[in-house]
């Protein structure tokens, strides 16, 4: 699904006119209307904003089957090569290659926060977002993520 497809559910779903989602989310109706016609599309804070405002997954906006992205970074493995190894040499099934080697993760000893920070400018650069949009972005998805949702401390 699109993002305007997704915009104007969000807001047919709360039976909501173009104007009274604006006021919501503190925008213009014209802003709604353009989003919704694919013209532009919400920075990730105004997609947050959706998901808070609205009670909405962001995982909604970001179609994620958890097999398809690498559950430390969130990078898409749209590759076989891309996969981690486990101990035993096999293809890890939830980790890309660059978190995973052997049946550990690459970044030992780090939390969550450490991570984002870490590795935030390489995500800028493959989304073609500023560094604070990644960051963001990261803070929002990374919690649902498995290696930093089962761990409990975020290491």
């Amino acid at each position: 699904m699109e993002m305007k497809e997704i915009i104007t559910s969000i807001r047919k779903e709360a039976n909501l006119t173009q104007e009274e989602m604006a006021h919501r989310l503190y925008v213009t109706r014209q802003a709604v209307s353009r989003w919704e016609n694919g013209e532009t599309a919400p920075g990730v804070d105004m997609i947050k904003l959706i998901c808070v405002t609205f009670g909405v997954p962001l995982e909604r906006f970001f179609d994620m089957p958890k097999s398809y992205f690498c559950q430390c970074c969130s990078m898409p493995i749209t590759d076989p090569d891309l996969h981690g190894t486990e101990h035993d040499g096999h293809a890890s099934e939830d980790y890309c290659k660059y978190c995973y080697q052997d049946g550990e993760f690459t970044a030992k000893d780090v939390n969550m926060d450490e991570f984002i920070e870490a590795t935030a400018d390489m995500e800028a650069q493959a989304l073609n977002i500023s560094r604070e949009e990644a960051v963001s972005l990261m803070a929002t998805l990374l919690p649902h993520l498995d290696r930093w949702r089962e761990s409990g401390t975020n290491k």
